[in-house]
């Protein structure tokens, strides 16, 4: 599955995530917590490449369609074990 989202900053930590799945268009905010980012060492990392492979690894996991309108990382890491370290892979940063 080849996802593209467009991935916008709308707040200080917030990301508007757009793609299209299904015919539609779908939305969602992505949160992305410093104290979160710094506690799987990723304090460093740009906001907007942690929200694209966030959304990458959360697209290979569940249908894009699917996706809640509001996501915070935490909430994935708690939900799929391997996150921060995929997370880290994808970065480059291990």
């Amino acid at each position: 599955m080849d996802n593209t989202f467009e991935i916008e900053l709308v707040n200080d930590n917030e990301y508007a995530v757009r793609s299209e799945a299904e015919g539609q268009s779908v939305e969602s905010l992505f949160r992305t917590d410093p104290g979160f980012l710094e506690s799987i060492g990723l304090a460093e990392a740009d906001g907007k490449r942690v929200v694209e492979e966030t959304a990458r690894f959360l697209a290979e996991h569940q249908p894009v369609i699917d996706f809640p309108p509001l996501i915070d990382l935490e909430d994935i890491a708690a939900a799929y074990d391997d996150y921060p370290q995929q997370l880290r892979n994808r970065l480059g940063k291990e």
